[in-house]
């Protein structure tokens, strides 16, 4: 039996342990620990608090990204990018397209701000279960956190050679770790058998009305078992629907009996501190410290899976001309998904250094954790119900309301975070929400200022100097952002300081909507030796210009693109006018070869 992409029945749903399941399966090692360092493990409180996580994991992980988004793709890919991409072919009003292209910009930038804390807190909570190892005891919190630390750094060291090599080792590792969880939860089951009647709602919804106000705020702890279910549909585009879809079944019942087995070992030892390494080690003392090396690769994995999706994400934004152009590097030959950007790589890894000196310990981590990923659901969720709203499965819409409506009851319980330290989800945040904002607008800008001519108003010109013979011998490229439409050095290089060549051609890149998909298109005649060569790709396409040029029989000489020098006194701008200066240019960008390129600058004022 096959799935879609060609692997096997098990092969697909392996390879998505490994891929998408890190984040969501490394959550037991810390999320009964933050609950029942405030909250105490009494009868009424485990159950209630068990009985809420399975439900989170039903309603928000379950319902919303397995059967609500998933059914939502654009030639298999998944993610907010492509819900915007969806709704924005849907609306025809301006204003409401606005909305949605600002709900996207907040779901990246909230997305992006997620993957400094997931491996920071990650990795610190499994380094931190080394204090249970004899002799290892009185290991400071400093020692934890160098190692975790070096961990990280790497971690982030070994990007740049891609995950395409090591991949195939990250699907049985995780099934092996599931495997763990599940067998632990078992076991700690059978010594309280009457835990798994928790996983009835009525405990939860008793726990809200005997705890009121109290059991609101635990939400936003509670919140930690199903950080890491917005990577089902983000990473939709790797593996297929399918697998993700069949291996998330699999990971939802070992994440449940593994709950209920923690549940079970607090109820019978009230005082711990650490319930799952606890619970692992009064099992076996023999397995714990294997246990504990799995423990620390699980979330590695993770972290893993979360930087590759930083880098997708990233990509997204570049080839859709939201984020600044940055350096890319292809590290796999037949993977279109693995790509390694050394900017964003470096500057993740300061970050998630930085983020593990600030808070110390992974309970202090999961007070700044939780508030970016509700916030992400809820935008999910707005947008999906918009999308079903518009379409024939108008019966999904108050499926999709519901849950929309519990993302944002667990988002305002997450505002409690705030004070003590989920300002940090903010700040991170609005790094990559600043860049985005400011890069859009002054794009949209310097466009304005730029004042291109039209291509009627310029043949005028270009035939008449075209006309007196004296041009260079060859193929001149020009690039222009589209065929009808001449930029302003394309006028100085061939009007005012009559560089024309005896083939002359403009080269556009158009990014569709879609993924995936190329198509070049070669038109001739539109002047005397002026000939439009246009170049349509998905936004996830990796362009090989050189090959469609030699393709179409265009053999150049030299290739020309404009630079801008931005004049202005506005401080938005200013700003602008340094990320343009900060990341390559296009060309860079579209790796041409460097002999050939001559840049030709524009005074722009702005």
């Amino acid at each position: 039996m096959k799935t879609g992409r060609g692997d096997s029945y098990f092969g697909g749903i392996i390879k998505s342990m490994g891929l998408v399941f890190g984040d969501i399966g490394t959550s037991p090692i810390y999320t009964l620990t933050v609950i029942f360092a405030l909250t105490k493990p009494t009868e009424a409180n485990v159950f209630g608090i068990l009985s809420l996580v399975v439900w989170t994991l039903l309603i928000l992980v379950t319902v919303e990204y397995a059967w609500l988004a998933m059914s939502l793709g654009r030639k298999g890919e998944g993610g907010t990018i492509v819900l915007k991409e969806i709704l924005v072919r849907m609306l025809k009003s301006g204003r409401r397209v606005a909305f949605v292209g600002f709900l996207s910009f907040v779901g990246v930038s909230l997305l992006l701000g997620d993957g400094v804390i997931t491996p920071a807190i990650s990795i610190l909570s499994a380094v931190e279960g080394m204090v249970l190892i004899p002799g290892l005891e009185g290991t400071s919190q400093g020692v934890l956190i160098l190692i975790a630390a070096l961990i990280a750094v790497s971690l982030f060291v070994f990007q740049f050679k891609g995950t395409d090599k090591v991949a195939g080792a990250f699907g049985p590792l995780m099934v092996i770790w599931f495997a763990a969880l599940t067998l632990s939860g078992l076991i700690a089951i059978a010594g309280c058998p009457r835990i798994v009647a928790a996983v009835s709602p009525h405990y939860a919804v008793r726990f809200f009305m005997d705890n009121g106000m109290a059991a609101f705020f635990v939400l936003s702890e509670v919140i930690l078992c199903a950080t890491g279910g917005e990577a089902l549909y983000a990473d939709m585009g790797h593996l297929g629907r399918r697998p993700i879809v069949r291996a998330w079944y699999f990971v939802f019942c070992a994440l449940v009996i593994n709950y209920l087995g923690q549940g079970a070992f607090a109820l019978q030892h009230p005082d711990t501190k650490n319930v799952l390494f606890e619970m692992v080690q009064g099992q076996s003392r023999l397995l714990y410290i294997p246990f504990l090396v799995l423990t620390i690769i699980a979330t590695v994995i993770a972290s893993q899976a979360l930087i590759s999706g930083v880098f997708s994400i990233v990509y997204q934004g570049i080839t859709t001309r939201i984020m600044p152009l940055m350096k890319v590097d292809y590290t796999s030959s037949h993977l279109k998904s693995q790509i390694y950007i050394g900017s964003v790589n470096w500057f993740l890894m300061g970050l998630v250094i930085f983020i593990m000196l600030i808070f110390r310990k992974s309970e202090n981590l999961a007070a700044a954790y939780g508030l970016a990923v509700t916030g992400t659901m809820t935008i999910t969720g707005i947008m999906m119900t918009m999308i079903f709203a518009r379409t024939t499965k108008k019966w999904k819409v108050p499926i999709a309301l519901f849950v929309t409506l519990v993302d944002a009851v667990f988002l305002v319980s997450n505002l409690n975070k705030l004070p003590h330290g989920g300002y940090w989800s903010i700040i991170l945040a609005a790094v990559p929400f600043v860049t985005i904002l400011v890069w859009t607008r002054g794009q949209r800008a310097l466009y304005r200022a730029l004042k291109p001519l039209d291509l009627e108003t310029f043949l005028l010109s270009y035939e008449q100097i075209y006309a007196k013979g004296k041009n260079i011998p060859g193929t001149g490229l020009f690039f222009t952002r589209e065929a009808p439409v001449v930029p302003p050095y394309v006028i100085h290089c061939i009007i005012r300081s009559n560089i024309i060549y005896e083939r002359n051609v403009f080269i556009s890149i158009i990014r569709t909507d879609e993924p995936f998909g190329l198509k070049s298109h070669l038109t001739t005649g539109l002047g005397p030796g002026l000939d439009a060569f246009e170049i349509r790709a998905g936004y996830m396409e990796v362009i090989e210009i050189e090959k469609l040029l030699k393709k179409h029989d265009i053999q150049e000489k030299v290739i020309f693109y404009g630079i801008e020098d931005i004049a202005t006194t506005n401080p938005a701008w200013k700003v602008f006018s340094a990320i343009k200066k900060l990341t390559p240019n296009f060309v860079q960008f579209n790796k041409l070869p460097a002999s050939k390129l001559q840049g030709v600058v524009t005074r722009v004022e702005m």
